[in-house]
This record gives C-alpha cells, sequence and structure tokens, in this order.
C-alpha cells in the first residue's frame, strides 16, 4: 500500500523508513532506524528528485506509481549518487524509459560504474546555475562537492523556494507518519541524531560544508528537503546555525566531557573523582563515557559538542589502550578543533599512554593542551588528588576562543 505525504501543492514526499537496519553505512549505529527521502514535483513536466535504498524499493515504487497516476515520469534528478539514494535509478529507467536523468558530470561518471543501463541515452548534464523549467517551477542547481561525495549538488526550486539539500541537513531516525521538524519535539529528541549524522558523516569536510552554507544564505528559502529526516518549514536559521557550529568546529556547549578507557576500574575511578571535582568548581552537565562500551560515533558527536575534553585512558602492550587509540584517531581524521584538553593516564610500571595521547592530540589545530599529564600507578592515592586539583583549574579557567 503506498504512503504518500503532501509536502505542498505540487509536491510530494514519496520516500520510506527503515527500522531494521542496525548500522548506517554499516559502521553507525542506528537504533531509531532511518529514512530515505524521494519527492516527486506534479508540474507540466513530472520531476523525481532521488530514490531510496534499494531495502525500501517495494514502498518507493508503489508511491511513486500512486502520485504519477496514469501520467508518465519527466525527470529523475540525482543530486547525490550514494546507493542509499540511487540504487534504483537503473529500475526507474526501466520502468519509465523515456525518462531523463538529471546529474553534473561526475553523477554520470559514477552513475556507468554503478549500473549497466544505456546512461548517456538518458542523460542531461548540467553545471552550476543551470535550470530546468517544468512549467511553473523553475529548478536551479548548484555544487556541493564533498558534501560529502565529489558530486553532491543541491536542486532549487524557486517556486515554492525549496530547497532539495541532498544529504546536507539530513539526521538519523525513522519517520514515523509525521515528515516535518515542526511536527516532532526535534530539540529534545533529534538533535543528538542530527548532530552525530553531521559531524561523523560530513565532519571532516568542514570548509565544504561552510562553502555550501554560503551557497544556501544567498537563496529566499522557506523549506529544505533533506535526504534524511524531517522536512524543515519553520525555524530554519535555528537549524542552519547548528550546521555553521559544526562546520566550523565551534563547541556547541559550555560543558566538560570525560572520554576514558578502563581495564579493571581504576582509570573509571579516577575519571569519577575527576569528575565529582569539577562538579564541586560549578560545573555542571558534565558527560563521562566509557570509551569501550559507546560507539566512537555518539563520542565523537560529543566532541564536537563540547567545549573541554578530558581524555583517561591506561598503558596497554606499551601503547594506548586500542579503544581509546581508536576514538583518537577518529577525532583527528574528523578535524575536531579549537578545544580545551587534559590528558590522564594510568599504568602500572611503563606508563607511555599521556604521551602517546598527547602526540595525537597534538596533530589537531588550534587544541590547547594543559601541561600537566596525572600519571596514576595501578589505582589513584590520596596524594594524587592534587593534580587532579590542577586539571580542574586548567579547565575552569576561560576557555579559549
Amino acid at each position: 500500500m503506498y504512503n504518500v505525504k503532501k509536502v505542498n501543492e505540487d509536491l510530494y514526499w514519496i520516500g520510506a523508513s527503515d527500522r531494521r537496519l542496525a548500522l548506517f553505512e554499516n559502521i553507525y549505529p542506528i537504533p531509531r532506524g532511518v529514512s530515505y527521502n524521494s519527492y516527486v514535483i506534479l508540474d507540466e513536466q513530472t520531476v523525481l528528485l532521488d530514490t531510496v535504498d534499494k531495502a525500501v524499493s517495494g514502498q518507493f515504487f508503489e508511491n511513486l506509481e500512486h502520485v504519477l497516476g496514469e501520467r508518465k515520469l519527466d525527470y529523475i534528478i540525482v543530486n547525490h549518487m550514494e546507493p542509499d539514494h540511487c540504487a534504483i535509478v537503473e529500475e526507474v529507467v526501466r520502468r519509465y524509459p523515456e525518462v531523463k536523468v538529471v546529474g553534473n558530470a561526475k553523477t554520470f561518471t559514477m552513475m556507468k560504474q554503478f549500473f549497466t543501463f544505456d546512461v548517456d541515452a538518458h542523460a542531461v548534464v548540467i553545471k552550476e546555475g543551470d535550470t530546468i523549467s517544468t512549467g511553473k517551477h523553475t529548478l536551479a542547481f548548484a555544487m556541493i562537492p564533498m558534501v560529502h561525495w565529489p558530486e553532491a549538488m543541491v536542486t532549487y526550486d524557486a517556486y515554492d523556494k525549496v530547497l532539495f539539500s541532498a544529504d546536507a541537513f539530513g539526521t538519523f531516525g525513522a519517520l514515523n507518519g509525521n515528515v516535518f521538524a515542526d511536527e516532532v519535539n526535534f530539540k529534545e529528541e533529534w538533535l543528538d541524531d542530527a548532530r552525530r549524522y553531521l559531524v561523523n558523516i560530513v565532519g571532516k569536510y568542514g570548509v565544504q560544508v561552510q562553502a555550501a552554507l554560503k551557497k544556501a544564505l544567498t537563496l529566499d528559502i522557506a523549506m529544505i528537503c533533506p535526504l534524511h529526516g524531517p522536512i524543515w518549514r519553520e525555524d530554519l536559521g535555528w537549524f542552519i546555525e547548528k550546521y555553521q557550529k559544526w562546520s566550523t568546529y565551534t563547541p556547541e556547549d559550555h560543558n566538560v566531557l570525560i572520554l576514558y578507557a578502563s581495564i579493571y576500574g581504576n582509570t573509571e575511578n579516577a575519571a569519577d573523582v575527576l569528575a565529582g571535582k569539577l562538579a564541586d568548581a560549578g560545573e555542571k552537565n558534565i558527560a563521562v563515557y566509557d570509551v569501550s562500551v559507546t560507539d566512537p560515533s555518539y563520542l565523537v558527536a560529543e566532541a564536537f559538542r563540547c567545549d573541554r575534553i578530558v581524555f583517561a585512558c591506561p598503558t596497554y602492550n606499551a601503547g594506548l589502550f586500542p579503544k581509546m587509540e581508536t576514538l583518537l584517531h577518529e577525532l583527528a581524521a574528523h578535524n575536531l578543533q579549537k578545544r580545551k584538553v587534559a590528558v590522564l593516564e594510568n599504568g602500572t610500571w611503563a606508563s607511555t599512554a599521556g604521551k602517546q595521547m598527547k602526540e595525537i592530540l597534538s596533530s589537531m589545530k588550534n587544541m590547547e593542551i594543559c601541561e600537566n599529564t596525572v600519571t596514576v600507578k595501578s589505582a589513584l592515592k590520596e596524594n594524587q588528588l592534587e593534580q587532579l586539583d590542577q586539571i580542574v583549574d586548567f579547565m575552569t579557567k576561560e576557555t579559549i576562543a
């Protein structure tokens, strides 16, 4: 049975959600599922904007057939060639053999790599600033390379002032009947997944996201239609401001984040004692995570959110505890910067974790690193509490700009 939502007079959402998928891109946990958004404009000519993942293709085709009715499909616009949005392009072409496929030159290079149909016979190659008129709607195209693939682009409908934003402004989470952000408690229930989506998927490409935002802000936008998550028609400025912060690596909250690895609980104890001392010093909303328990995607998102971070780790095989080492490399790979950080190490004999953590942190941009490394010998002792106080003093001083 079809499941279609009317977005405005001529625009329809025909996507679908997947609540069974455990890992997005086979790496990021999605306990709340994910939506794959696709849209149709019914004008003098009909336009399909992107498709969906193969897993929900049955629902998609029922939706598309219902919306089109007896009409043919004139255009399919491919804003992003990643398989969760284009896996069934070839099947669309087979079902609607007269359709014109719209994309940029890089789009079609990738399309030929994925599919075997005669791409050139259907291709309409556009470039930055080109437009297509479908009747009363005029669709304009802008390139947003590396947000988050090199062929990515957006489509702007000047008639309804709608931005079809590809992966930009998307979020993890299935759509549960409500397809608009103003119909859900987005700030309380969706923001964490929006942050985790953005910083993990395109956190490395902050400069490219900024370039895309500059293009978007020149447009008169009344609605943003992303490829994942709810559609924005209210309070757009609030969400755009979040993207401004995340893509410039600007801390979102003035909070301390403690990330620890612990084998037998002694490093965990030191982290908890430090958290208590920070609370005594007036810090609120302190976040503490065991890096062996929490998936790195959540920790990367928390590191983007908070302005101050403590890393606590035991030495393991003369190196870093593997889960902490993985996390630190993830943070570096996602270009984390502009944070105050401190380090706590633990070791029963030759402790080297502190030095190795600082080496990785020093490779990141604009990081203010506490000179004092707290070294725990197996278990925290009372005479080391003053060393923890040094971290507290460092963390509670004025934050770097």
